[in-house]
């Protein structure tokens, strides 16, 4: 298992790369057009859907949040946009330059406040936080790190405050084989060993478990409520289908059609998952 401290390392030095020089045009035109957005990316993308299930759309006018790994920033600014007021935490500074960006543009109820450098030494007041949202982050630490965030995310929450991550999911090995010798975008297959070694070494994500089951007994170190919803059973198989509509059509009965699948089949097969906790228990 890799050090630590040399994965936050390569994180920061990916994610200043990535969003340095970011152009918040997109993000400013979507939440200018927020319903329309809203209505699109929560019936047919597997982030949006998953982490606004639960009218949680219609929950955040007023709450106080915090958003960790805020990456490049679209859903913190959709969250202020709802009327929340959002602070936005990320390793990279290049995320803070685009939460200025936005809110010199865009008029929020409450400017997004930047919260940069390490999670954990964030200084913010215990429980005074209705959530803690985390989009596609939990799965860049190391195990002993995540109990580390999980313990942070308790300290910061309201008695009756909630954590939400979106992760990846996986719950069979058999799939996540397949999966690692099947080429997709930037990564090569499995069977293209140099080059899969190559990637391997660059990739910002820690070798760890995604596995539901871990999930939920982390969670329960923490709060006495873990729920997982998977997300992306019968979804994933949109990657067969062109871009377009008719691809959008089918995610959209997919994820719809998937929460009514016995859990059986949902659990092992899924692609990824909402990870919600409830009633923190701060350990001293």
């Amino acid at each position: 298992m890799s050090n630590p401290s040399q994965n936050s390392d390569k994180n920061k030095a990916h994610y200043e790369e990535k969003y340095a020089d970011y152009s918040i045009r997109n993000i400013l035109h979507w939440i200018n057009n927020l319903d329309a957005f809203l209505n699109s990316a929560t019936t047919t993308e597997t982030s949006w859907f998953a982490m606004y299930q639960k009218d949680f759309r219609n929950k955040l006018k007023g709450k106080k949040v915090v958003e960790m790994g805020c990456g490049d920033c679209v859903n913190a600014a959709v969250m202020a946009a709802l009327g929340a007021e959002v602070w936005a935490n990320d390793i990279a500074s290049s995320s803070g330059k685009i939460v200025a960006a936005l809110n010199e543009n865009h008029p929020f109820e409450h400017p997004i406040k930047f919260v940069g450098g390490d999670f954990l030494r964030n200084e913010l007041p215990a429980g005074n936080f209705d959530y803690v949202i985390g989009k596609a982050f939990l799965h860049h630490l190391e195990l002993p790190l995540e109990a580390e965030f999980l313990k942070e995310t308790a300290r910061l929450l309201k008695p009756d405050g909630e954590a939400r991550f979106f992760e990846p999911a996986v719950n069979s090995r058999l799939l996540d084989e397949l999966r690692w010798h099947i080429p997709v975008k930037t990564r090569p297959s499995k069977f293209n060993k140099a080059a899969f070694a190559k990637w391997k070494a660059n990739d910002p994500h820690p070798d760890r478990s995604f596995n539901s089951a871990h999930f939920e007994k982390a969670g329960h170190q923490f709060f006495k409520e873990v729920e997982i919803i998977p997300v992306g059973t019968l979804e994933r198989f949109s990657r067969l289908l062109k871009w377009g509509e008719s691809r959008n059509k089918f995610k959209r009965w997919a994820l719809k059609t998937e929460a009514s699948l016995p859990g059986f089949l949902n659990k092992p097969f899924t692609r990824s998952q909402l990870i919600i906790y409830r009633k923190p228990v701060v350990k001293l």
